[in-house]
């Protein structure tokens, strides 16, 4: 009963980074649009938080359960993930419009790519939780919950939250409504609480491979922000002041400032 529990546990947390992505879908329920500069800020945003959560929380972890040698092969593998999974999978096209008539396998192929970007967020959140109920942690609802756990469910929520903006931006512009900008802005984290579940299952019970798991988290999302949220950001901010370099600066400044509370612990 207590392994159900547990899994039950970092399932829910995994369904509420997953959630907190369709609040990204809110302010369009009030505005036609967000500017440029905003965006590149949102993005900015979430590539601090990111970059903090991986850095400070994630590859910290590894190196105080392992060998740097192990962390590094980690964060190999979860970089090796994502861009494997970019050349399989990136080059389908795919009409957001045409999601509710898509066959199977365009569902799976969409599910692919959503999990390029969500699924490492979601293996993050799973061994984070490795430590679930032993001590050291703080007491939550009767069990005794690693700082940890606590510190990558805030930072990805809060990340999740622009990344939902992102991606209702283009589907608002193909005038699709919006309850169903909300929709697919969680539909598009929902390999979360699964990559969750898979990770913290694995860890919990092989620990000698917890480092690794560590390293592989932070690896993918550290290559993700370096790739994918820097890039999107400097290409919006293109026709900004300085190309948008300043906000994009001024969002992962404020980005890791937001962590700060959070490392500190």
């Amino acid at each position: 009963m207590a392994l159900l529990e547990n899994l039950a546990l970092v399932f829910v947390a995994g369904l509420i980074t997953a959630l907190a992505t369709g609040l990204g879908a809110l302010p369009f329920f009030f505005f036609e649009g967000i500017s440029d500069r905003r965006n590149v800020i949102l993005w900015g945003l979430s590539s601090g938080i990111m970059l903090s959560a991986s850095l400070f929380g994630l590859v910290e972890e590894g190196l105080a359960e392992g060998t740097p040698l192990e962390l590094a092969i980690g964060i190999a593998a979860g970089v090796a993930l994502v861009v494997i999974a970019h050349d399989v999978l990136m080059d389908v096209e795919i009409d957001p419009r045409q999601y509710e008539e898509a066959d199977f396998k365009k569902l799976v192929l969409i599910l692919g790519i959503l999990t390029v970007h969500s699924f490492p967020e979601g293996v993050a959140i799973g061994v984070s939780f490795a430590d679930l109920g032993l001590e050291g942690g703080t007491e939550l609802l009767g069990l005794t919950i690693p700082v940890l756990a606590v510190f990558m469910t805030v930072a990805i929520s809060i990340h999740n939250i622009p990344e939902g903006t992102a991606i209702s931006i283009p589907l608002r512009s193909m005038d699709v409504a919006n309850w169903k900008l909300v929709w697919w802005a969680v539909f598009s984290s929902l390999p979360q609480p699964i990559g969750a579940v898979l990770a913290f299952g694995f860890v919990r019970y092989a620990r000698e491979f917890l480092p690794y798991g560590f390293g592989f988290a932070a690896g993918a999302m550290i290559y993700l922000v370096l790739t994918e949220f820097i890039p999107e950001a400097l290409a919006i901010g293109e026709r900004l002041p300085y190309g948008g370099k300043v906000r994009l600066a001024a969002g992962i400044g404020i980005g890791v400032l937001v962590m700060l509370p959070l490392t500190a612990v």
